[in-house]
């Protein structure tokens, strides 16, 4: 199998380095617990699929190294990423906002759910 995180060392609930960040986000499109997924491009973009439902929008690390992201047309929130990971290997992402969290895991390989241009 690809993994293409399998150069970081990182244990269960450590918090994502900025620097990391767009790898983390980019590294496999996620399965949240709830059903829905996301798929995260390089250039930015992301889309969310939930009950089929696509809805595009972009990601970006803010100045202060947070992940954050914008949907049209006005809504934009950053959260706290931390990597999950089971039997040493990282498995996906938790993100958290306030009282708001979710888990993500990484369906591997590669991104399914390619963004498209």
């Amino acid at each position: 199998m690809n993994d293409p995180l399998s150069d970081l060392t990182v244990i269960d609930s450590e918090e994502v380095r900025a620097s990391d960040i767009p790898r983390a986000l980019t590294a496999a499109s996620i399965l949240y617990e709830d059903g829905a997924t996301q798929a995260f491009a390089e250039n930015g973009k992301t889309v969310y699929v939930e009950n089929g439902r696509p809805t595009l929008g972009e990601w970006y690390v803010d100045a202060e190294g947070q992940f954050c992201s914008f949907w049209p047309p006005d809504y934009r929130a950053c959260y706290e990423l931390r990597w999950l990971v089971e039997d040493e290997r990282i498995t996906g992402l938790r993100f958290r906002r306030g009282s708001y969290s979710a888990v993500g895991r990484y369906q591997f390989p590669g991104p399914d759910n390619a963004v498209k241009e």
